[in-house]
């Protein structure tokens, strides 16, 4: 390995033994070569061991070994942390992904709604796993939009699951007001904001937020029990109101009246968008329990009146610029979960052990981050990272994943063969082992 790739694996050694971690540096460089399903077996073959007769050593670090999760997502937290520029928010963007998996072992799969095959008139289920996963928002030099960087990927069992072993059920919300404390925790109660979509625009989860003094930017129903904030009259008998008039979005929207201010943000794909907004001050109130301080911003695109998208924060020093481009960075993470399926085989894995399928997908999302950590490095050091362009796909000098990927194999490919090469005119002859592995990399379909 190289020694970018050596500094950055080099803060994990702590959470390993000696045996476990030599049996990780072999995995991580397995996983990086390997194309395809990231099964253990297959992630073997591409390094040439597949002659290994103590091959079960390598699935006993999944499913037997003794090291701590969440002080490796620390540790990667951490190191995200150290290249996010001075003058950036930490932004961190929480959402759950689907992972298709079938098998009477797998205890913790449910019938969830698959979000990539669904659409807003059909909605489809699929048998898998539930994660939720947090991720960096982390501009890159190398690229003209930030990428939203995972470091802490939590499995959430089904209700049937947790009703079979007698555990009370979370929801998607538990989890992450569970999350939001131990980021909270290992951030030493800096400031940082959350944003999700609508599915997180819960009233438990915005004080829990609010409680921990961190701030929530997410979606909301444009039909909320919306309210003005109240008016305290002089003398005014009886207990004082806690909320004022109800605010209708709608009506507000369709009114010919209503002032509406144009706006220029950053928009999906990295390019920019005309918008119009209206901002409005007010308190969120459901019935038992006290209100909640939102900052609404109501806009719709200049090119289509129809649409209508209800924003909030539960800042009001927010501007609504801010607003906006924060929660249009929550796009990323979709682009995230679209390339740990696509290049690190997340969805191929077969592990039927509890420990395992607990760790190894939270393992392959890790993988994304630690090559692009890996990436910056190489950035830092001045140190070429090309894209690959043809006449028909133009990157504009865009730097993606898969050129990362690409990048890593061809430094561990050269490190790996030409590490012996003689410095003067002696023929060094590669090994039998190296030309047969060479050979099945090459007869790969991908």
């Amino acid at each position: 390995m190289t020694e970018e790739i050596v500094s950055v694996l080099s803060h994990f050694s702590c959470l390993f033994t000696y045996p476990t971690w030599k049996n990780i540096q072999t995995l991580f460089t397995g996983a990086i070569l390997c194309r395809g399903p990231r099964q253990i077996t297959k992630i073997l073959r591409s390094l040439g061991l597949s002659q290994e007769k103590n091959f079960s050593r390598y699935h006993n670090v999944l499913s037997r070994a003794k090291w701590n999760g969440l002080t490796a997502s620390k540790i990667l937290f951490g190191l995200l942390l150290s290249f996010l520029p001075k003058d950036f928010p930490i932004l961190i963007v929480v959402d759950e992904t689907l992972e298709r998996r079938r098998g009477k072992k797998i205890k913790a799969k449910g019938m969830y709604r698959d979000a990539v095959r669904s659409s807003q008139s059909n909605i489809v289920k699929s048998m898998g796993l539930s994660w939720q996963c947090m991720t960096l928002i982390l501009p890159l030099p190398y690229c003209h939009r930030p990428w939203a960087l995972p470091f802490l990927t939590i499995l959430a069992p089904s209700e049937k699951c947790n009703q079979a072993a007698g555990k009370v059920h979370k929801t998607s919300i538990d989890w992450t007001r569970q999350m939001v404390s131990l980021v909270c925790r290992w951030l030493k109660h800096k400031p940082w904001i959350l944003i999700g979509d609508g599915a997180y625009a819960k009233v438990s989860l915005i004080k829990h937020c609010l409680k921990h003094h961190m701030h929530l930017i997410s979606r909301i129903r444009y039909d909320a029990a919306l309210h003005h904030y109240p008016e305290y009259k002089p003398k005014q008998r009886g207990r004082p109101k806690q909320v004022g008039n109800r605010i209708h979005l709608k009506k507000l929207y369709d009114d010919p009246k209503q002032q509406w201010e144009q706006l220029e943000v950053d928009w999906y794909g990295g390019g920019k968008k005309l918008v119009s907004y209206f901002q409005v001050s007010c308190l969120w109130y459901l019935s038992g329990r006290a209100p909640i301080p939102l900052n609404i911003i109501v806009l719709r695109k200049t090119e289509n009146v129809k649409d209508i998208v209800v924003l909030f924060s539960t800042s009001k020093e927010h501007t609504p610029k801010q607003i906006i481009n924060w929660f249009i960075l929550r796009w990323n993470i979709e682009v995230t979960f679209e390339e740990v399926r696509a290049h690190l085989g997340v969805e191929t894995q077969r592990q039927w052990s509890d420990k395992a399928i607990e760790r190894t997908t939270p393992l392959l999302m890790a993988l994304y981050s630690i090559i692009t950590i890996i990436g910056c490095k190489l950035s830092q050091a001045n140190k070429i990272i090309s894209s690959e362009i043809t006449s028909w796909y133009q990157k504009n000098n865009n730097i993606t994943f898969s050129d990362l990927l690409v990048l890593l194999r061809k430094q561990i490919w050269f490190a790996k063969i030409f590490k012996n090469s003689p410095k003067n005119n002696e023929v060094y002859y590669l090994s039998e082992n190296n030309i047969n592995n060479l050979i099945y990399q090459l007869s790969l379909s991908g």
